[in-house]
């Protein structure tokens, strides 16, 4: 049994003093006893940690790469879009392994416990399975095995180039599925995670309403009853005219009509929805899955997060496109969005809960769910998922009680998280990944053949 004990810690019922945490052998927490004597492992702050519900890992690799002007008349999503298809063509098993390694590192070293990977990239360049239909989801679980993160494998089905049910075009080839090869890869990626700790588990990820058919979408949803269902959802205008055009509904509504989200349901980006369907929505339960940095970098738009909250909805958040990594960034850049909108302040806090608190204990409650994991909260009988950080760093100096997260949310950068426990798993200490150094230099080498081959 491990024994941590904190100084002050965020339990379920709000903040308390002297918190006597014992780990379980098989990584879930046992026991909490606030009023405890001190004893164990000593820790200024102790925090629930976070699961990061969505990321495409492999473009962390080509992060800064996409800041030139190019020859059309203005850059976009769309054509950000083509320089990662290009991109991708280069990318071999090994390097997704590495690149998957630095970014769960990251993760750990940013304060996430878990990794909710968002998983497209199957295929060979040109589209040929390889000889193991899951090669590229057992790399995943290989950086799993190697970093210590929890791990929700997301195997994507990617059907189509539109709604008109076109092709996929070159640059989507390594992405393609029919509706029976999609249930093998499932089950074969499913059975590469075999390895992994127990804390690891599968979704399933029907891309977008554009990339699979509606009939695809039912059988994505029957495929593992109880189990994460993730699926992309008005991001972007373009996107939006497309379905209205096909469908004569916009995505949202579309998929009330269709279907019956719950909290089994993460909805990524939901950037562009009118106030109904946002008020719809957000009653079914589902999650917003946000990832507001590569939001803002993409010009996907303005999540509608007041109108969401006061419709009770649910919050997850992810690192995405991973151009950085950054815990408290993603909830800032939330909460500024709705300030530069709303011309306010503190636009999501509450009466008896700061805005910081608010977000990081809706990023929890939102996490758990889309992790399909037992965790979001320091409390007997889920994974111990927890990260220490110090109260000498200035950032939290003098701070207590909500102002603690406040002053991480808006006033911190990085290198404040000192411990991250995965699943009891001890993976980062005195603020880095045990195995950081190999980790960086193998993604180093990695970049550096992506180079000579581009």
């Amino acid at each position: 049994m491990t024994v941590l004990w904190a100084e002050r810690a965020l339990l379920p019922e709000g903040w308390a003093e002297n918190v006597r945490v014992e780990v379980a052998p098989d990584g879930r927490i046992a026991a909490v006893a606030p009023g405890a004597a001190p004893e164990g492992e000593r820790i200024d702050l102790l925090l629930p940690a976070m699961a990061n519900v969505h990321s495409h890992a492999f473009q962390r690799a080509m992060a800064g790469l996409s800041e030139a002007r190019g020859p059309q008349p203005r850059d976009t999503f769309w054509t950000w879009r083509q320089i990662m298809y290009r991109f991708l063509d280069h990318l071999t098993p090994d390097d997704v392994e590495a690149i998957a390694a630095l970014v769960q590192m990251e993760m750990l070293e940013a304060g996430y416990a878990t990794n909710v990977e968002f998983h497209y990239l199957h295929h060979r360049p040109d589209g040929q399975a390889y000889d193991d239909l899951a090669e590229m989801s057992a790399r995943i679980a290989a950086a799993a095995q190697r970093t210590g993160i929890g791990l929700t494998l997301l195997p994507v089905h990617y059907q189509f180039g539109g709604l008109d049910r076109r092709p996929l075009g070159p640059g989507q080839r390594r992405f393609g599925t029919d509706p029976d090869g999609f249930v093998r890869l499932l089950d074969a990626a499913e059975a590469a995670l075999g390895d992994l700790p127990a804390d690891a588990g599968i979704g399933v990820a029907p891309h977008s309403l554009r990339a699979v058919s509606p009939e695809a979408l039912a059988m994505c949803a029957g495929l593992r009853p109880g189990r994460p269902l993730h699926m992309h959802l008005a991001e972007q205008i373009p996107e939006i005219e497309e379905v209205v055009a096909a469908t004569g509904r916009r995505p949202v509504e579309w998929l009330l009509d269709h279907h019956a989200p719950d909290r089994r349901w993460t909805l990524i980006h939901l950037t562009h929805m009118t106030e109904d369907e946002t008020r719809r929505l957000a009653a079914t339960g589902a999650a917003a899955g946000l990832c507001p940095i590569t939001e803002s970098s993409l010009g996907d738009g303005i999540f509608n997060g007041t109108i969401w909250k006061d419709a009770g909805g649910r919050l997850g958040f992810g690192s995405d496109s991973n151009i950085r990594i950054a815990l408290g960034e993603e909830l800032r850049t939330l909460e500024y969005s709705q300030r530069l909108r709303d011309t306010g302040r503190a636009i999501l806090a509450e009466p008896g809960r700061s805005t910081g608190r608010v977000l990081y204990e809706a990023g929890l409650d939102g996490g758990a769910t889309a992790a399909g994991r037992d965790t979001g909260a320091i409390r007997a009988g889920l994974w111990a998922d927890l990260c220490a950080l110090s109260v000498a760093n200035p950032v939290l100096a003098g701070r207590e009680g909500d102002e603690l997260l406040d002053s991480l949310i808006f006033a911190g950068g990085d290198g404040l998280v000192r411990d991250v426990w995965a699943a009891g798993r001890h993976v980062v200490r005195d603020g880095r990944h045990s195995d950081h150094d190999r980790i960086t230099a193998d993604y180093v080498a990695c970049v550096g053949r992506l180079r000579e081959r581009m």
